[in-house]
């Protein structure tokens, strides 16, 4: 059983899978049942036909006979509309033949691609998210009113939205302080990032974090590290998230300028969007705005100076409106079924015939 919330989410999964499956490369579980049942179906229809031919009553005596009235406008190509109730069901046909038949994907690895980004999520848990930031719905379960905590909060609100949308993206979850430490790599599991959020957001795990300064740089590094990794450096759909209070004014990490660093992120078209959490300051209020504001817009993301709540979520949509795209990735199956999406498509087509017979006259005459 599926809950009606993520009735959505499997519809659209479905989809994707029918999409991407080439019928050439499946295998049939089912070949020959899906093979019978189509040759009886097709039997009785014939039969059905056959015997209504045969049973047809002629005119005679029970029948009065009336003097034909000539058309001269000849028929209409739109009369053919009144079958489309007949039309969908035959269209649904072979769907539901292919279904039956059970297909499944051998071993096989297959390129498919996805609305969506490879999102890196980075979130500051140094000693100055301690400040006060209070969020009346994002941190309402939050131990304290502390920056961080309602940055977790919005980070999962960003994810939840993510989910709750078209888009099927792979994300990373980095935290970071004067180091940075990947948390969860680039996933699809959306439980386990949501997991990980809910056990970094943890008042006693906050407490133990070692590192309690603010390098961002730091951060973005590892970023790209991370994406390097998984060799995604030049594929399109690449992102990165920071959540900080922006109170870092280190311009040189490792021997890096910040702008070299951010370079990387120009070179290979990782747009980063940074929400600047700081209660109740404007941009430029906090010093290292001046800094951090021209070198991300460098890179095609944004700069956000969220001073308040309302100013983090309307980031949030934003940034979630702005990232709409597509991600190409390589997807290895062992004996995968693929029956789900010929029986969504056949079930459709049958609803939508069954619901204009029932619900409008014009469908129902039969031929």
């Amino acid at each position: 059983m599926v809950p009606i919330t993520q009735v959505p989410a499997v519809i659209r999964e479905a989809i994707f899978e029918w999409r991407n499956a080439r019928a050439a490369d499946l295998l049939f579980t089912h070949r020959n049942d899906a093979i019978i049942a189509a040759v009886i179906l097709i039997g009785l229809s014939a039969a059905v036909l056959a015997g209504r031919a045969l049973t047809r009553t002629r005119a005679g005596r029970t029948q009065v006979a009336l003097p034909a009235v000539l058309d001269w406008s000849g028929g209409s190509w739109i009369s053919i509309v009144r079958h489309g109730a007949l039309l969908l069901v035959l269209a649904g046909l072979p769907f539901f033949v292919l279904a039956l038949a059970d297909p499944y994907s051998s071993l096989t690895h297959e390129q498919v691609s996805f609305p969506g980004r490879r999102i890196a999520l980075m979130i500051d848990a140094s000693s100055s998210m301690m400040a006060r930031f209070p969020a009346a719905h994002l941190n309402s379960k939050a131990p304290n009113e502390a920056t961080f905590f309602t940055t977790v909060a919005a980070a999962e609100a960003f994810v939840r939205q993510r989910i709750s949308g078209k888009y099927h993206d792979l994300i990373g979850l980095i935290e970071f302080g004067d180091e940075a430490y990947v948390v969860t790599p680039f996933t699809t599991d959306y439980d386990n990032i949501l997991l990980s959020l809910s056990l970094i957001g943890d008042w006693t795990e906050f407490m133990k974090f070692p590192d309690q300064g603010t390098t961002i740089g730091a951060a973005i590094e590892q970023g790209v590290g991370l994406f390097k990794a998984f060799d995604f450096l030049d594929a399109s759909g690449n992102l990165m998230l920071i959540f900080s209070d922006g109170q870092d004014t280190q311009v040189t990490i490792h021997g890096k300028h910040v702008s070299e660093i951010l370079a990387g992120a120009v070179a290979t078209k990782i747009p980063v969007y940074f929400i600047r959490t700081s209660y109740n300051k404007t941009l430029g209020a906090v010093l290292p705005d001046d800094i951090w504001k021209p070198a991300v817009e460098a890179t095609g993301g944004r700069f956000y100076a969220a001073g308040d709540e309302s100013m983090i979520l309307t980031a949030i949509k934003e940034i979630d409106r702005r990232s709409a795209g597509r991600v190409d990735v390589r997807r290895y199956s062992s004996q995968q079924p693929k029956f789900g999406g010929y029986a969504f498509i056949a079930a459709g087509l049958w609803t939508v015939a069954l619901v204009l017979q029932l619900t409008v006259p014009y469908f129902r005459k039969f031929p």
